[in-house]
């Protein structure tokens, strides 16, 4: 991991948080001056420039404001969390004008100073994920007549403003789609901003999507800007838009009528110049009817309507997304890619996929860490596929060979083009979900039968017994343990404090267990 570059004229400010942060297994370079900084900046490397910068705001050689201004410049995406005494309180208001990620007021508290450090940290390798993402990802979203619909969709909204309503079931890409709509637009040098509706809680949506002033309520300590400010000369991508608390429905019906909103606390009108994007899975006219929903702004954002079809409408994409998401997570966890059979693509094909894309994409990170050979088979097969054995696929993809997919930066000797599209789709299908660990479920009114992986486990122990070990348990537990923090870490694309969170273990259990087991 990169370092957490510390910049402060006081020499045991900076002792004391290069130890704390040793202590948490973050890297750490310190500077006494602004100077230094923007010079290491200028010739530092891609791989050895900073995860984070905490800076104070008086040094001797340069403000810390105006190194905020410099670095922001030159790395947008870099957070930077300001340093300040209390007196300077109203400069480190300004340096959130700047986009300094967060303050951290002196003295402060050590813990906490390390757990801010620590979000700037998540928040910073979540930018590079995502910047990764859209630089690799290849620029197809699929060849079926559905999805051509779609492409042709985007290219004529490319050169309009006008908002745009996604519709689609969970897991379809709707996030992907609103990404592309931006990418192709005249904004797409702007900023694209993504909040889920649904996801954050009722009592705090209000100031995620309009900010709010210093004082405003309880632990509001400075002026935040919101998403509708952040998104300022780009897009706002509002999806789950259906789950929107009603009173908050007629403030953003407000904002998309003129453009001006209030933050939270606020008396002054800010203005805002953005493009909406909305999202759900819901359907809206039902949702009006049951008074859950304005009328007023179901129209206002139902002005262009774009569908997205679930998987199972266009099952001639399913071995193209497949052979993408395994390549995907090869790449993620640095070994060979996998490659299936038109077998077990036969199987998958014949599978109605409720979670759409994105559980198809989450199988796939589930076989490139537990498929136990490099060709995956039928048997191999999570669980949740393997129902459909039951009765053999059928249709006219049953069973027949599949022609190589092309894919922007593959080697089958085709360019994008070749299988249309909108010079660009493919890639993240909307936001990560957990990765399915295969584990069989107890039968209704009695136990389950044992499954395969459960009677090779019961086999390998009788024969390790049998052999007169006396390490029997080590010896299993660390396969195990193994496997499931592998798979944790696929899903999470490799974030550990993430991983450790699904697992429900501490963030030094995993780290300790990572070097223990040998998964570095």
């Amino acid at each position: 991991m990169k370092p957490i570059w510390i910049v402060d004229d006081d020499q045991s400010i900076r002792f004391v948080l290069e130890k704390a942060l040793l202590r948490e297994h973050l890297p750490t370079r310190s500077f006494s001056n602004p100077r230094d900084v923007l010079s290491a900046l200028n010739t530092a490397a891609d791989d050895e420039g900073p995860q984070v910068l905490v800076s104070d705001i008086r040094m001797p050689g340069g403000s810390g404001l105006e190194l905020l201004e410099k670095v922001k410049a030159k790395h947008p995406g870099l957070p930077v969390i300001i340093m300040t005494a209390f007196s300077d309180l109203d400069s480190a208001v300004s340096a959130f004008q700047g986009g300094a990620f967060e303050y951290l007021p002196k003295p402060f508290d050590l813990p906490k100073a390390v757990e801010l450090i620590r979000r700037a940290v998540e928040e910073s390798q979540r930018e590079e994920v995502n910047e990764e993402r859209m630089a690799e990802a290849p620029e197809m979203l699929g060849q079926a007549p559905a999805m051509q619909d779609v492409f042709r969709a985007i290219g004529r909204l490319s050169q309009s403003n006008v908002t745009v309503m996604i519709t689609g079931e969970s897991g379809s890409g709707k996030e992907l789609v609103a990404r592309a709509l931006h990418k192709h637009s005249q904004r797409a040098n702007g900023p694209f901003v993504a909040i889920n509706t649904a996801a954050i809680p009722k009592d705090l949506l209000e100031s995620e999507l309009f900010g709010h002033e210093r004082g405003a309520f309880t632990g509001a300590q400075t002026m935040r800007r919101g998403r509708f400010e952040q998104a300022d000369g780009g897009t706002l991508f509002l999806d789950e838009i259906g789950d929107m608390p009603f009173e908050l429905q007629t403030r953003l019906l407000r904002v998309l009528s003129d453009g001006n909103f209030y933050r939270v606390g606020g008396h002054s009108a800010v203005k805002t110049n953005v493009r909406v994007i909305a999202a759900t899975h819901q359907n809206l006219e039902q949702r009006v009817k049951d008074g859950a929903f304005r009328e007023d702004l179901f129209h206002r954002l139902n002005v262009i309507r774009l569908r997205l079809p679930a998987l199972r409408e266009r099952k001639e994409d399913v071995a193209m997304l497949t052979r993408h998401f395994l390549q995907q997570s090869a790449q993620q966890l640095g070994v060979e890619p996998k490659r299936i059979s038109d077998a077990a693509l036969g199987w998958l094909e014949g599978f109605a996929f409720p979670g759409n894309v994105r559980q198809l994409e989450n199988i796939c990170h589930w076989l490139t860490v537990m498929a136990p050979a490099q060709v995956i088979e039928p048997k191999d097969l999570p669980p949740e596929v393997e129902v459909s054995r039951t009765s053999p696929p059928v249709g006219p993809l049953a069973g027949a060979l599949h022609s190589p997919v092309v894919l922007a930066g593959a080697d089958e000797g085709h360019s994008p083009d070749d299988a249309g599209g909108v010079s660009g789709l493919v890639g993240e299908m909307a936001d990560a979900a957990p990765v399915v660990f295969g584990l069989p479920s107890p039968a209704p009114g009695g136990n389950a039968p044992l499954q395969e992986w459960e009677i090779e486990l019961e086999h390998e122990a009788v024969a390790l017994l049998e052999s007169g070990r006396t390490d029997v348990w080590d010896s299993l537990t660390r396969r195990f343990e193994s496997r499931l923090i592998l798979a944790a870490l696929a899903a999470t694309r490799g974030r550990r404090i993430e991983a450790a969170q699904k697992l429900g273990i501490g963030r030094n259990t995993i780290t300790r267990k990572i070097q223990e087991l040998g998964l570095e």
